[in-house]
C-alpha cells in the first residue's frame, strides 16, 4: 500500500491486480490489471504520472496512470518479487526479491535488462529504499545494506533478526525495521547502531509492516491479532494502541501521510483510513 502525494491510494494484492483510490471519499478512481499472480508491491513516481508494481509472477511492470496502461514489463528475476521503489527522480526502478537479487532499471528507456545487480543477500529482500546517494535494502538474513551509488561502496549493519520491512524518517537521519521476532528497531543510518525498540504488537510469522508519521515524532506497526501500534519515537512508549478491527486479522500493510497525520491501515480485503492528532478520539473510514 502507497499513499501517492498524500492525494491518492494504491492498493495491490492477491487478486493481482493494483488500484488507485481517493481514500477520502473511498472513491476507486482505476484499476491496473496485467500480472498473472499476486502483486506484492506497487510505488508510484515523484510526479505521479507513472506507476511501478512488483509481483510474484517475477515481473515488474510500468504503468501509464492515465491510460491504465502497461509502458513495458521488465523480467529478469529468477523469483518473485517482493518489493520495489523509485529512485528520488523516478527514472530507476529498484527491485527486491525472493532470489535474495536486488535490481535497478532504467524505466525511461526500451532497455529491458538490469543497468545493475546486487546478489549479496544471503536470504528474501523484504524492501528497497534510496535517497540521492544510496540504495538501502533489508533481507530475511538479519542485514540491513547501504549501497552508495557513487563511491561504489557496500556497508551491511547486522541487526541479527530477520527484517520483514524497512522505512526511513523524513530527515533520513534513522531506519525503522520491522523484525520478525515481534520488536520494531530504530537504527542510527549513519553508524548502524540501534537507537530504540518499540514492542507491544504482535507480528508471528506474518510480515507486518511499520511506519513513520510525517513529523518524523511517532512510530507505526500493525499487528497480527487486528490492532495496530503507535509509540513515541524518542521515548518508546506506546501512545495508543488502536482496534482496527474487533474481530482479529492480520493489520499486515500501511502507509502514512507525507505531509498530515493520517494512516491508512490494512485487514484482509479491507483498506481503513485514520486521521488523529493522538490526544482524543480516533476517527475511521472503512473505504473498501
Amino acid at each position: 500500500m502507497h499513499l501517492v502525494d498524500g492525494s491518492y491510494c494504491l492498493t495491490c494484492g492477491s487478486d493481482k491486480k493494483i488500484k488507485l483510490w481517493n481514500h477520502k471519499t473511498g472513491l476507486l478512481l482505476k484499476t491496473y490489471g496485467g500480472h498473472a499472480d499476486e502483486v506484492t508491491d506497487a510505488r508510484s513516481s515523484c510526479e505521479s504520472s507513472n506507476i511501478v508494481s512488483a509481483s510474484l509472477d517475477k515481473s515488474i511492470i510500468y504503468w501509464d496512470v492515465s491510460t491504465g496502461a502497461p509502458v513495458r514489463r521488465l523480467r529478469g528475476h529468477a523469483g518473485g518479487i517482493k518489493c520495489v521503489s523509485f529512485n528520488e527522480d523516478s527514472s530507476i526502478a529498484i527491485s527486491g526479491g525472493r532470489d535474495n537479487a536486488v535490481f535497478c532499471w532504467d524505466i525511461r528507456t526500451r532497455r529491458l535488462e538490469p543497468v545493475q545487480m546486487m546478489r549479496e543477500a544471503k536470504d528474501c529482500i523484504t524492501a528497497v529504499l534510496s535517497n540521492e546517494n544510496k540504495i538501502i535494502t533489508s533481507s530475511l538474513d538479519g542485514c540491513i545494506r547501504h549501497y552508495d551509488i557513487r563511491a561504489g561502496e557496500l556497508t551491511v549493519d547486522k541487526v541479527g533478526v530477520p527484517i520483514t520491512y524497512l522505512c526511513m524518517t523524513r530527515d533520513e537521519q534513522c531506519l525503522v525495521a520491522a523484525c520478525q521476532d515481534g520488536v520494531v528497531r530504530l537504527l542510527d543510518c549513519e553508524s548502524g547502531g540501534i537507537l530504540s525498540e518499540y514492542k507491544g504488537h504482535r507480528a508471528d510469522d506474518y510480515q507486518v509492516e511499520c511506519g513513520i508519521m510525517s513529523n518524523d515524532a511517532h512510530i507505526i506497526s500493525g499487528s497480527s491479532n487486528g490492532d495496530a501500534f503507535v509509540w513515541d519515537l524518542l521515548e518508546g512508549k506506546v501512545l495508543q494502541n488502536i482496534e482496527i478491527s474487533k474481530t482479529g486479522g492480520v493489520v499486515h500493510s500501511l502507509a502514512t501521510h507525507p505531509k498530515l497525520n493520517e494512516i491508512v491501515f490494512a485487514r484482509r480485503r479491507d483498506i481503513y483510513v485514520f486521521s488523529t492528532e493522538f490526544d482524543g478520539e480516533d476517527e475511521v473510514m472503512e473505504i473498501i
